[in-house]
Formats: structure tokens, sequence, C-alpha cells
């Protein structure tokens, strides 16, 4: 796989999404930026107010038990994910580009690939799952070349 002019390349997590379009060539990629997002998601603990529920003892059988905490963090970042996917799906019917590699962590990875639309699966030419979206623009070129001498 080598990243043709024009190729868009999309680098988020479950917070931060960057957008860039190869300006450079296949063999020396030159990423520039066409969008950045970055959600403001606080960490799980800071978004909850009070433990987990406890269910009567009667219900459990004289014990008392604890249901499941809700994770606000996680629930936050797929949401995040579910907007990426649909901001995607919006600029492909718009004929925005051609070529996309996505490249995300893969818990991202996955509920993005549950939200493409038809038309995105057409333009998706790879998928990376990789954590890159802290990393600098140059070091995400120079992963993207190596990963693709690797296919």
């Amino acid at each position: 796989m080598r990243i043709a002019n024009g190729t868009c390349i999309l680098v988020t997590d479950g917070s931060k999404m960057l957008l860039f379009r190869n300006e450079g060539d296949a063999d020396f990629p030159r990423l520039g930026s066409l969008a950045k997002t970055e959600d403001e998601n606080p960490s799980d603990h800071a978004q909850k107010s009070d433990g987990p529920g406890r269910m009567a003892a009667v219900a459990a059988g004289g014990r008392r038990s604890a249901y499941q905490e809700t994770d606000f963090h996680r629930q936050e970042e797929e949401r995040f994910a579910r907007r990426t996917a649909d901001m995607l799906g919006r600029r492909v019917a718009a004929r925005e580009f051609e070529r996309l590699i996505v490249v995300a962590d893969p818990r991202t990875l996955g509920v993005l690939r549950d939200h493409y639309t038809p038309a995105m699966r057409k333009v998706v030419a790879a998928e990376v799952p990789k954590d890159l979206v802290r990393h600098p623009v140059a070091e995400i070129e120079r992963i993207l070349c190596r990963e693709s001498a690797l296919r």
C-alpha cells in the first residue's frame, strides 16, 4: 500500500481527530491539515456524582449487590467516534475525497467501522489500528510509510 497524492488520512482516538490530505507523492507523503477536532472528555471519576446503585437485599437473595457502573468516559469516546464517522460520511457524500486511510486505536476503529456508510466503505483504502493522534505530523508520515512497506 502506498499513499497516493490526494489521499485523505484520518488519525483519531476517542477524543481527538486529525484529518490530513497527502500533498506529496506516494513515496514521500507530505500531510497537509484539513481539519482538527478535540473533545473535552474528563476522566470517568470526574464525571460521576455518586457510587453505583444497590439492589435491595430481597431481590438478591438476602445479599446486597451493586449494579454495574456506567463508564461515562468511554461512552463519550464512543459518541465522539460516531460524530467523526458522521463527519466523514458527509465529506464522502460531498465527494471531497476518493481515498481514505483510517488510523485509530483498535477500540475507536471498531466504533468507526460500525458506522461506515456504504459509500465510505468504498473509499476506505486501509485501516491502521494504532493510536498516533498525539504524534507529530512528521512522525505520523514516517510510521505510515513504514506500515505501507510492510503490506
